[in-house]
């Protein structure tokens, strides 16, 4: 009698065992895993959804989707493949829906200091961080004033998009005027910005492709204390509200050869 019970118990269990290497076995099969990439490829949005890239960011769905791929089996997995394929599908909707940029034209603006990295080696951490805060806050105020979004910060710079130009230039002076009254240990920060318009590709909770690296470009060829547009954002400023200098070709590696810059000012 006893046996008997035993063995009725084990029925079970090794059924589900044997359930548990049927489906492993299904989730590692060559056909189908090509069959659930092949899906993800005629699937809205980015096929290649879930990777660092494709899931930074706060949005719901990258929060989700960096769970998911934290989860990222040993093997290759259908299952996997297909989670990301229904993760994939909601991030396009969510862009479609508005809550996404899309390929919507932006102005993209770079900001860093110039000379903070040699400043920072000789006044030590404390003073490092301690500038970085107060210079950070000044920068950011001036760009959310401006209904700027701040996609990423750099160390001692940011990149941030604003829906027109206009908006981009206002927020850096207003940017270079706020850094006036930050001061550490003697030191005053100088920024340099650069600014830009374009259709950046959104991924993720960032933004890549060719605009915004002439955006950075643009940035790099800024002096200290100038903030310098391109000709595309230049043609979409009101040039009676700022003082324009004069254009000048931009000799950078990666932008159009006959691309123009000008710095802007306040009045």
């Amino acid at each position: 009698m006893g046996d008997d019970d035993d063995e009725g118990r084990n029925q079970p269990a090794e059924g589900v065992s044997g359930l548990r290497g049927v489906a492993l076995r299904l989730d590692a099969q060559p056909s189908l895993l090509a069959a659930a990439r092949w899906l993800r490829r005629g699937l809205p949005g980015d096929e290649k959804f879930g990777d660092p890239l494709s899931t930074a960011g706060v949005a719901p769905v990258a929060v989700v989707a960096r769970s998911v791929s934290a989860l990222r089996p040993e093997r290759e997995s259908v299952m996997h493949e297909l989670s990301l394929a229904g993760l994939q599908v909601w991030q396009s909707l969510s862009e479609a829906t508005g809550r996404g940029r899309g390929d919507l034209e932006l102005a993209i603006l770079f900001t860093d200091l110039v000379g903070f990295s040699s400043w920072a080696l000789a006044a030590g951490d404390t003073a490092a961080l301690e500038l970085l805060r107060a210079a950070g806050a000044a920068i950011e105020t001036a760009v959310l004033a401006h209904d700027g979004r701040i996609v990423k910060r750099m160390g001692d710079g940011l990149m941030a998009t604003f829906p027109n130009p206009q908006m981009a230039v206002d927020a850096a002076l207003s940017a270079n005027d706020a850094l006036g009254d930050v001061e550490v240990a003697g030191y005053r920060p100088r920024m340099r910005a650069g600014i830009h318009w374009g259709r950046p590709r959104k991924l993720g909770g960032d933004y890549l492709g060719v605009d915004v690296n002439v955006a950075a470009r643009v940035a790099e060829a800024a002096k200290a204390d100038q903030v310098l547009v391109s000709d595309a954002a230049l043609r979409r400023i009101d040039l009676d509200a700022v003082q324009s200098g004069r254009r000048k070709r931009l000799k950078a590696e990666g932008t159009p050869p006959d691309m123009r810059v000008a710095s802007v000012s306040r009045v």
